[in-house]
């Protein structure tokens, strides 16, 4: 019993070791420009989560400008980063040591979740750097299928983790990752809304 609890403790180390240096990597840096940044600040309101909007994307204010393809352009962008660290992180976590078959099935089926979500991000990405002429609504139909799905799997990976099977801690720092990355997609969905509301 008591190996079983050292190996949950080591495991949730690494996760918060992980966890720790993937936010320092990702870190902000100041913003710039006033008008910029209160564009960001204003279009952000329009969002499920719009304090992480605005911090996720201040740093971007000069790349965004004023341009509301450009910010939801970057909401993707920093979406798709989220998705592809957390990923990382949780393709190694997946194979340490310590956790019950419960939670290395809950573990793998969100490693496959997620790799869906880079995927589908990574595409909308692709299709946002040609949003423009006579196809803007047939892509940005895509763009919006892509990034629902994308949602959709991080949902289905944050389930996973639910109900008093899970262990706490590990359901704790899991949980946590995961619904960031969701918050991050849902608001670059709310954000491409906007872009199409607009256009239309």
């Amino acid at each position: 019993m008591e190996g079983s609890c050292n190996n949950h403790y080591n495991f949730v180390t690494v996760f918060l070791i992980l966890l720790a240096f993937t936010t320092a990597a990702s870190a902000a840096r100041p913003a710039t420009g006033h008008t910029n940044t209160e564009f960001i600040r204003t279009s952000c309101k329009s969002t499920t989560y719009p304090n992480l909007c605005f911090s996720s994307l201040s740093s971007r204010s000069n790349a965004i400008g004023v341009s509301p393809q450009l910010l939801a352009h970057e909401s993707l962008s920093v979406s798709l980063e989220t998705a592809q660290s957390t990923s990382a992180m949780m393709i190694k976590v997946a194979h340490s040591q310590g956790m019950t078959p419960r939670e290395v099935g809950a573990m793998q089926d969100c490693v496959e979740e997620l790799s869906d979500t880079v995927s589908e991000l990574r595409k909308s990405l692709g299709e946002m750097k040609q949003l423009r002429g006579r196809d803007f609504d047939m892509k940005m139909s895509n763009i919006q299928t892509w990034v629902s799905a994308a949602l959709t799997n991080e949902d289905t990976c944050t389930e996973g983790f639910a109900g008093k099977a899970m262990n706490g801690k590990v359901k704790t720092v899991v949980r946590k990752k995961i619904l960031e990355v969701a918050h991050m997609t849902s608001n670059a969905l709310a954000l491409i809304n906007s872009l199409d509301a607009l256009h239309g």
